[in-house]
């Protein structure tokens, strides 16, 4: 019984192909909706992770600002209040730390020769280059001996040496920033851009007291970017920072802080949860669009048992029961269903693999939501076939033997 009803099924579908693919349309287009929203939703929250890992989860970034000024909040970064002394008793006062980098930065044109290039040149400590990940491709890092020496060097990156040194190998030659000449020590290894599209090689890095005495003319830093040594102690390290930086600055009890400290775990936590509920969101509005196509199926099934009044008066005068014509209902229901459901996945992911590479934003594909999605499917199709199958089992078989 239950082989042949499928079987009817099958044929009842073929046998009326328009009214098939537009009952199958809704399912389809509403189980693609799902994958392709929540795949998008996905991407977001890898795409997240991704700009935060390559910074570091286990970073903290200590900026100038956060006091209150004559009523108004000064932003963070626009104090000066932060210094080189503040990196150092950090670095030697806090444990759980691995690096400590305080950071100068501003923009300045280079030129080598009739070449030129305007960039952010940023000074700092040699530290830097392993807290942001990068590689030396060739020559070196700056040293200590730079860094008490104030001496002009710096290191570049490579969108750097593809503008200003057209033949290459750019190690021991001289660029001039702001007019002052800076021999380049090191290259970094290519990074490429990250995936909010910021060029990550277009970046200089000289001597963070070179910077402050010989270019900027400045004592004080932007920021100072901590890195601890995991996750776990990040939190405590933060709270040490936050207190020894109140020691420093003299900052008494009820005072405000005149320095903010932003943790990136925290961040990551923060956004993640935020992508969570974009990603719910997208889902959900996707969803109902399936809900829709149940109740396509259901009024294709309604014409369906009006259609078939006499057969189904045969039937049960030759025999069958509430529960046969029941059960044959619902399987034609649920057939739909499972059809368009596995339609809908390959329509879903066809527009996930679009979305990725003509809008070119990160979408993530993933393998539960397909099946939910499909069960889901064929749970719509049984569900809004129950009124149908229903009503086609309780018609007295003498009445629709008479059904003209």
């Amino acid at each position: 019984m239950f082989n042949e009803s499928i079987k009817m099924a099958i044929d009842g579908m073929v046998s009326n192909k328009l009214r098939t693919l537009l009952t199958l349309l809704g399912i389809i287009i509403g189980v693609g909706a799902v994958i392709a929203m929540v795949s998008l939703g996905f991407g977001v929250k890898e795409q997240i992770k991704d700009n935060i890992s390559r910074l570091g989860s286990n970073l903290l970034i200590v900026q100038s600002g956060g006091r209150t000024a004559t009523g108004a909040r000064i932003q963070a970064g626009s104090g000066a209040r932060l210094t080189y002394d503040d990196a150092k008793a950090i670095e030697k006062n806090v444990d759980g730390i691995k690096y400590v980098a305080p950071i100068v930065s501003r923009g300045y044109q280079l030129v080598v020769g009739n070449q030129n290039w305007t960039t952010n040149v940023t000074g700092s400590t040699p530290n830097l280059i392993d807290i942001r990940d990068y590689s030396i491709a060739d020559g070196r890092n700056m040293t200590e001996h730079d860094m008490s020496g104030k001496d002009r060097v710096c290191v570049i990156g490579k969108t750097i040496v593809d503008n200003l040194f057209p033949e290459g190998d750019p190690v021991g030659k001289t660029i001039r920033i702001n007019l002052a000449p800076f021999k380049v020590v090191g290259v970094l290894g290519s990074k490429g851009q990250s995936s909010n599209g910021q060029d990550q090689d277009d970046v200089v890095f000289i001597p963070l007291t070179t910077a402050q005495n010989r270019m900027m003319g400045i004592t004080h830093v932007n920021s100072i970017t901590i890195q601890a040594e995991n996750e776990n102690v990040i939190n405590d390290v933060q709270a040490e920072v936050e207190s020894l930086l109140r020691q420093r600055h003299k900052i008494k009890g009820s005072e405000d802080d005149d320095f903010s400290v932003n943790n990136l775990a925290a961040l990551m936590d923060t956004m993640m949860s935020t992508a969570n509920t974009i990603t719910m969101l997208l889902g959900c509005i996707a969803a109902i669009s399936l809900l829709v196509g149940g109740i396509g199926i259901m009024n294709i099934m309604l014409v369906s048992v009006t259609e078939r009044t006499r057969e189904i008066g045969i039937r049960k005068a030759l025999g069958a029961t509430y529960n046969n014509i029941l059960l044959q209902f619902l399987i034609e229901s649920a057939v739909i269903g499972i059809i368009g459901g596995f339609l809908g996945v390959v329509l879903g992911i066809g527009a996930s693999y679009a979305i990725s590479t003509f809008a070119e934003w990160k979408t993530v594909i993933s393998i539960p939501i397909i099946i939910i999605s499909v069960v889901f499917s064929v749970g719509i199709g049984v569900f809004f076939g129950i009124y149908p199958a229903r009503k086609a089992a309780l018609l007295d078989p003498i009445e629709a033997l008479r059904y003209e």
